[in-house]
């Protein structure tokens, strides 16, 4: 009888490590999710148009976190769901978050799912998400804007933030994706407001710049006949104002012809691709192609 304590005592403390290391290794098979942010104007939201393919065939792994209600997709603000386009708002399109998205999870490990916030405005100035700009900015912004400033309650730069901070509490913030410029052409401040959004949302989400780097898309390419082609020299030279920055080429995305503002749906989809192939190596993976579309 006096040695069945520590029989009964081993045989607990057994199970106990047992208990521990089946937690461990649920934990360590439970899927890791990599969260993006996405903002910027009328191209990241995506110009609306969104092709039967653009809707088939997109991996679960990849998500989107809903910033606004989508009454129609039955999506609610501030949950997860199936990466469908359009990921930015009801009414917007085919974005480079997209093909971003689908490319990511095409080159990493199947333990690792993709979800991307995206909150952006059409035609909207880098002020729109100045902590101190966003609301002077908004008392002057176009009707049609009225609407979408709305959605996101008045603040869009809040909105990223809100979302950011649901975002993160199933995964991990790993980069921060920019497109806009156009409405800013040839303001060579244009950088260092940039940087101060960026700080920012580093600061309010507690992240570092080492581990989130900011990647910044071209505007339509000169070749393209791009109207604010011009901005393109001075977000190329964002590198400089932002060390952990990184400029994504336009060169060859096709834009619509009857604006030369927009991309089309294949020029949104070779844009994302451009994206991950910038993303993933900064990931520690092997990058989707050996485009050369990136610049450091």
């Amino acid at each position: 009888m006096k040695i069945a304590a520590p029989i009964v005592l081993l045989s607990c403390v057994s199970l106990l490590q047992g208990c521990i290391g089946a937690q461990n290794a649920a934990q360590a098979a439970a899927p890791k999710r990599f969260v993006f942010l996405c903002f910027g104007q009328s191209n990241m939201e995506g110009y609306p148009v969104i092709d039967d393919q653009d809707k088939a065939a997109v991996d679960p792994r990849f998500e989107m976190l809903a910033a606004v209600d989508f009454p129609k997709m039955g999506r609610v603000q501030g949950n997860w769901y199936p990466a469908i386009p359009p990921l930015c708002r009801p009414n917007s399109g085919l974005c480079p978050a997209d093909y971003f998205g689908r490319s990511l999870v095409a080159a990493l490990p199947a333990n690792i799912k993709v979800g991307v916030v995206n909150v952006s405005v059409a035609g909207c100035n880098i002020a729109m998400f100045g902590k101190d700009t966003y609301a002077d900015y908004a008392k002057t912004a176009p009707g049609y804007m009225v609407p979408i400033i709305a959605a996101y309650g008045g603040n869009p730069y809040q909105r990223l933030v809100d979302m950011a901070k649901i975002a993160q509490k199933d995964g991990e913030i790993k980069g921060i994706l920019l497109h806009q410029g156009e409405t800013n052409t040839n303001d060579k401040a244009w950088p260092n407001k940039v940087k101060a959004v960026y700080e920012n949302l580093l600061h309010d989400l507690n992240l570092k710049a080492e581990d989130v780097p900011l990647l910044a898309g071209e505007v339509v390419n000169a070749d393209q006949q791009g109207v604010c082609a011009s901005m393109n020299t001075i977000i190329d030279d964002l590198p400089k104002t932002i060390p952990t920055a990184h400029v994504i080429s336009s060169a060859g995305c096709l834009a619509r012809p009857q604006d030369h503002l927009h991309f089309t749906t294949a020029g949104y989809r070779e844009l994302g691709k451009r994206y991950a192939d910038a993303m993933l190596p900064l990931l520690g993976f092997q990058s989707a192609s050996s485009s050369k579309s990136v610049s450091p």
